[in-house]
Parts: C-alpha cells; sequence; structure tokens
C-alpha cells in the first residue's frame, strides 16, 4: 500500500469522526485491518449512543453509502483501492449473521426435499455473504436473473 497501515486507519478514524460531527451525532469510530480475512479489508466499527438509526438508515442504506464514501475517500488519499467493511453498533454483523442462519435453513431443507430454494430480495453483498456461507455445505449456489430481479439458487449437489 502506498502509505502505512497505520496511517489510512488514522485517516479513516479522522474522517468519519468529522463527518459524524457534521451529522450532530457523537460517537466512537474505531478502524483496524483484519488480519485473518481474506480480503484484508479495513474494518470501521462505530459505536453510537444516539445516531444509530440515522447512521443505519433503511435496511443500511445509510450504512452502505457512508462505507462507500470512506472508501472512496481512501482511495482518492491513498491512489489505490482499500477495502472497507464499515458497522455500527454490531448491526451489520448481526445482518449477516441473520443471512448466515437463513441461507443454512435453506440448504436443511434443499437436502431434505431435493428441490432448489430461492432466495429472493438480497443485494448483491447479501448474495456474497450466503455464497460465502454455504461454499463448503453439500449444496450448490448460483444466482440468476438481472438487475433488481437477481435471485439466488440454493440446491442439493
Amino acid at each position: 500500500m502506498a502509505k502505512t497501515v497505520n496511517s489510512i486507519q488514522t485517516q479513516a478514524e479522522s474522517f468519519l469522526v468529522e463527518l459524524l460531527q457534521m451529522l450532530g451525532v457523537t460517537a466512537e469510530v474505531k478502524a483496524e485491518f483484519d488480519k485473518n480475512a481474506s480480503d484484508k479489508a479495513l474494518k470501521v466499527n462505530i459505536k453510537s449512543s444516539d445516531g444509530a438509526g440515522l447512521l443505519i438508515g433503511s435496511h443500511g442504506s445509510t450504512l452502505t453509502a457512508l462505507q462507500s464514501i470512506l472508501a472512496l475517500t481512501l482511495r482518492q488519499n491513498q491512489g489505490e483501492w482499500v477495502p472497507v467493511s464499515l458497522d455500527v453498533d454490531g448491526w451489520r454483523e448481526r445482518q449477516d449473521q441473520y443471512l448466515i442462519d437463513m441461507a443454512k435453513q435453506s440448504a436443511d431443507r434443499a437436502c431434505e426435499t431435493g428441490k432448489p430454494q430461492y432466495l429472493y430480495n438480497l443485494s448483491p453483498a447479501e448474495r456474497r455473504v450466503v455464497h460465502m456461507a454455504l461454499q463448503d455445505e453439500a449444496v450448490e449456489t448460483e444466482s440468476e436473473g438481472e438487475g433488481s430481479d437477481r435471485y439466488l439458487i440454493v440446491k442439493p449437489k
């Protein structure tokens, strides 16, 4: 990377603290690289006592937008892409766990019935969580469709 890891972490934290202050949200921001993750993403956690709902938005839309803004800002300042994962008060972690549980239930149902299970209304990031959760299971996953009509299929191998 063009700059040191500590510099990137500090830059991400400073940017978000300043942005949150402009929004009138009091929060603690902690950024660190996840050395165990395959994508080596910068994990950023925001702990907020008063603005979690505002920062998360409807179905995580504001959180996703903040993550994109942070990633683009780091890209502009670093000269290269830095993968970023932003979470507010553990919301994204809970959502991912919900998706993993749903994926495993769908896999069990597909194996029991021998019929494919269809999962609709998932964002690309949510579909990726399901694909990753089931990669070592006795099922196959694939996405079909285009744009907002894209869906995921879980079927026995």
